[in-house]
């Protein structure tokens, strides 16, 4: 890819998931995937500009980064008083509504195998070639990767761009 002659007024700069134990995501995001904490910190939300909690709760949120400073973050948010009422079990399936989390990674099979050791990690999909058309007539884009849902239900595609 080329980068763009006219920019786009709208850059991509974070995704943010409500998770269950921030502790227990951090093994996935910060320990396996290699992302770097850059902000962790006790949050108090409004419940309005974020429709969650009530208005007062208290949070943690951490957010991480890969290789792009400013773009492409991932935000971790606990609500710790009063804490989010249990949405039960984590979805095995995509739905509506559902997201896909796309991240390129330097060792697509040691890396997946690394998450597969993270309790709550549930495997759709294990390392595997996958061939892509190429752009524009280009050569094929061949990816190694993985899928799986981390432990609160985020769908996650782990993927190594080869060649």
């Amino acid at each position: 890819m080329e980068a763009p002659a006219e920019r786009v007024p709208t850059d991509v700069r974070r995704l943010t998931i409500l998770v269950r134990d921030i502790d227990a995501s951090l093994r996935l995001y910060r320990d396996v995937l290699g992302l770097k904490v850059n902000y962790d910190a006790p949050v108090t939300v409004s419940g309005v500009a974020l429709p969650a909690g009530v208005p007062g709760n208290r949070t943690r949120l951490v957010l991480l980064n890969g290789n792009d400073p400013w773009l492409g973050w991932i935000g971790l948010m606990q609500f710790i008083d009063p804490p989010l009422p249990d949405p039960g079990p984590p979805p095995t399936r995509l739905s509506l509504g559902g997201h896909v989390l796309v991240l390129n990674t330097d060792d697509a099979v040691k890396r997946c195998a690394m998450a597969r050791q993270v309790p709550g990690v549930r495997f759709t999909a294990e390392p595997r070639l996958q061939v892509y058309p190429g752009r524009g007539g280009g050569p094929p884009i061949r990816v190694m990767g993985c899928a799986f849902f981390d432990p609160d239900g985020t769908f996650i595609e782990l993927n190594q761009i080869l060649d």
